[in-house]
């Protein structure tokens, strides 16, 4: 299957450049930045949303490297470089971690000179390819990962691009290719916490972007771990994926649910 890539628009609103400008990066247009600021004044919750995220990123990985042993991810949909990536929050732990990042963003390859850094012991790889190409991301990660050992694959925000259903049978084949004691590590937006301002977000990037996304409920997203063990605690929201102890309260809930779960 081919996926024709964009050319680079610095005229267009693009998803990574603007998750990118959330986080606190640098790397988007001005369009990202006029794009996100209307988002996050439609959906103030938004940038709380884009933390709760990365901060899932961050202690799902360190669970499965430090009690699991898990020592290779597939990150698909890993968008611009920020802080704590995957290959850095693995290598800290484990200097050997093999790491291979997937996107089809012409300006994610433009910077992913940024990301082709490992520790010495370990390999960090990029690919330029589309989720939509599961049996390609798999033939090009061949290059880098041992699909004969237990792996991560790590899905983060990267499903809602696919607005149809089809996108189930895609994370099936891509987990299919894992052997028994790899996990999926998934995450998505939803509409449940603040259904309208959310809904009202996805319209508006809708109309102002070429890459369309779409809510899922959380019964939607559950489907995606069919056939695996799920963790404790859970789906859940993000932010409260076994939250580091910050006090009696738990987090505030945030429109993106998610979850780890073992392949049997």
């Amino acid at each position: 299957m081919s996926i024709e890539r964009p050319r680079i628009n610095s005229s267009v609103p693009h998803s990574a450049r603007i998750w990118n400008y959330w986080l606190g990066g640098k790397d988007c247009y001005e369009i990202d930045r006029q794009v996100g600021d209307q988002i996050a004044v439609a959906n103030p919750a938004i940038l709380d949303t884009a933390r709760a995220q990365r901060a899932f990123l961050v202690r799902a990985v360190e669970y499965l490297v430090r009690d699991v042993g898990i020592r290779q991810f597939l990150d698909v949909g890993t968008g611009l470089p920020t802080a704590d990536n995957t290959h850095e929050v693995a290598q800290r732990l484990r200097p050997d971690a093999r790491i291979v990042y997937v996107d089809h963003d012409p300006v994610v390859l433009v910077h992913a000179a940024a990301l082709l850094t490992s520790a010495p012991e370990g390999a960090t790889d990029y690919i330029d390819a589309d989720l939509r190409n599961p049996d390609g991301i798999l033939e090009q990660a061949a290059r880098t990962l041992d699909f004969t050992q237990p792996a991560a694959l790590m899905l983060l925000g990267i499903a809602a691009h696919v607005t149809d259903d089809s996108v189930y049978g895609i994370v099936e084949r891509l987990v299919d290719a894992l052997p028994s004691g790899s996990h999926l590590v998934f995450c998505d937006s939803t509409d449940v916490i603040h259904p309208e301002q959310q809904r009202a977000m996805v319209e508006q990037w809708n109309e102002a972007s070429d890459n369309p996304r779409v809510n899922r409920s959380p019964e939607q997203l559950a489907r995606f771990f069919d056939g695996l063990e799920l963790l404790e605690p859970g789906l859940v929201s993000t932010s409260r994926w076994r939250p580091v102890p910050s006090g009696a309260e738990e987090p505030a809930e945030v429109d993106n649910f998610g979850g780890v779960a073992l392949k049997p």
